[in-house]
């Protein structure tokens, strides 16, 4: 029998609006392929049905490779929309408060997650996980696959980490996602770090803090949605995602203040098909860091400040990293912010490559170096300088950026002398700066980018 599904007016707007590019790509109304409407005006429709034949329609329209992942991608987004809207009977509802947890503030509330996952994991059909409204403290946690079906786990109240760091394990996260197909995150609950105690306490400012516990870790997840949750004062990065294929954040909210340290807001590694879009990041590290072997990564629609800026890299640090392809940061507004949209590579590094790099559309409010290609990375000056980076960038655009820098050097691209940048393009760049030494400047070095339209400052002169 195929899974019948309940939306609500206000899910299927959101559905229709996840369905619609900005460049003005089909919309399929979901009536036109069998949906039909029930007495209260909801939506009933078959998805085996209805959505089956709009995304087969589409797909026989599009034979650029390009314009199938932007699909392949939406067709992710749609899905997880749709499932994190459903109503379901109360046979695959899993509440943990059934399970023996107290919404206390005290009491942890790990066994009883546990023991709800591992039901609905185990479930042969799609179930909820639900953590009702209420704040919960939750310790170092494993939330692990495969399971047997589609999960929906959502979080309406608080959950905090332990403050005390000798409960984590090194180089583990707090709450760990692994191994899951078909899963999605939602319910507009809060994931409370309680990074404040320990930030710059526990490590030296100057290294990675490993024995610090990332808030949520996504390893090796599929096909999945995280939407419509606020991970606050994360006592390390807030997000990584790694080995994941196929996942989507949207209107995801992040806050931790500027002085935290080593707070990237979402970091991604090794993965493929990551869309992050409509969501505020506020951190005291990189917005949105991309590391070795990402591909086909989309950012859109967001806002990001305070912080590090929007980053691929830093790259050529460890041996074998695998290349970084098919970047695109589209549409997004960065206030206050350290650096702008920005690549950066080790000097005498590893061998490396990134490429299919592209930034369009994008506000600068008051942001030191809004565009940087620094392949001199070095941010404890403790590199050999002398050694060129490895690292080959090819195939990069900056495209209509425009807005106000905090720096008189506004674009900084300097390229490795031993693999020099290729096919760098600048289009349509306005950035005012308005300090006393001057108009905003640029600065390049092993690089002859391509020029077109305004250019403000003039670049490369």
């Amino acid at each position: 029998m195929g899974l019948k599904l309940k939306i609500t007016v206000t899910s299927l707007l959101l559905l229709l609006a996840s369905a619609v590019d900005v460049s003005g790509d089909t919309i399929f109304d979901v009536t036109k392929y069998g949906a039909r409407t029930d007495v209260s005006g909801d939506t009933i429709f078959d998805v085996t049905k209805s959505i089956e034949k709009g995304f087969t329609k589409q797909s026989r329209r599009e034979d650029d490779e390009k314009m199938v992942l932007k699909f392949n991608i939406m067709v992710t987004s749609l899905l997880f929309l749709l499932a994190s809207a459903v109503h379901v009977s109360s046979d695959t509802i899993f509440d943990v408060t059934k399970y023996g947890a107290r919404a206390d503030g005290v009491t942890d509330l790990s066994q009883a997650l546990l023991k709800a996952w591992g039901e609905a994991c185990s479930s042969s059909v799609a179930s909820t996980i639900v953590i009702p409204g209420g704040t919960y403290a939750l310790g170092q946690t494993v939330i692990e696959g495969p399971c047997k079906a589609p999960i929906n786990f959502i979080v309406e109240g608080t959950l905090r980490a332990p403050v005390e760091t000798n409960r984590f394990k090194p180089g583990k996260g707090w709450i760990s996602f692994q191994r899951i197909d078909n899963f999605s995150l939602s319910g507009g609950g809060v994931f409370d770090g309680e990074g404040t105690t320990v930030w710059g306490k526990h490590c030296p400012v100057q290294a990675y803090c490993n024995e610090l516990p990332i808030s949520l870790r996504f390893d090796f997840i599929t096909n999945g949605m995280v939407k419509d949750i606020t991970s606050k004062d994360s006592k390390q990065f807030h997000m990584n995602v790694l080995g994941c294929k196929n996942l989507t954040f949207y209107n995801v909210a992040i806050s931790a203040p500027g002085e935290s340290i080593n707070t990237d807001g979402i970091h991604i590694g090794r993965s493929s098909g990551i869309n992050i879009t409509d969501s505020k990041i506020q951190t005291g590290d990189d917005c949105i860091s991309i590391g070795d072997g990402s591909q086909q990564i989309n950012i859109e629609r967001v806002t990001c400040g305070p912080g590090h800026g929007i980053s691929i890299g830093s790259l050529g640090k460890y041996k074998n990293e695998e290349p970084v392809v098919g970047i695109r940061v589209k549409n997004c507004t960065l206030t206050n912010t350290d650096n702008g949209v920005r690549v950066k590579t080790f000097p005498a590094s590893e061998q490396g490559s990134a490429s299919e790099m592209h930034f369009e559309d994008i506000v600068m409010d008051n942001v030191s170096y809004p565009i940087i290609i620094d392949q001199e990375y070095c941010p404890h000056n403790k590199c050999n300088l002398k050694s060129p980076s490895r690292v080959k960038l090819s195939n990069a655009s900056f495209k209509n950026i425009k807005g106000t820098t905090s720096t008189q050097v506004a674009i900084k691209l300097i390229c490795s002398q031993g693999v020099p940048c290729q096919q760098i393009e600048l289009s349509d760049i306005d950035l005012k700066y308005n300090g006393e030494e001057g108009p905003a400047i640029s600065q390049c070095k092993n690089v002859k980018p391509t020029l077109l339209g305004v250019q403000l400052p003039r670049t490369c002169a």
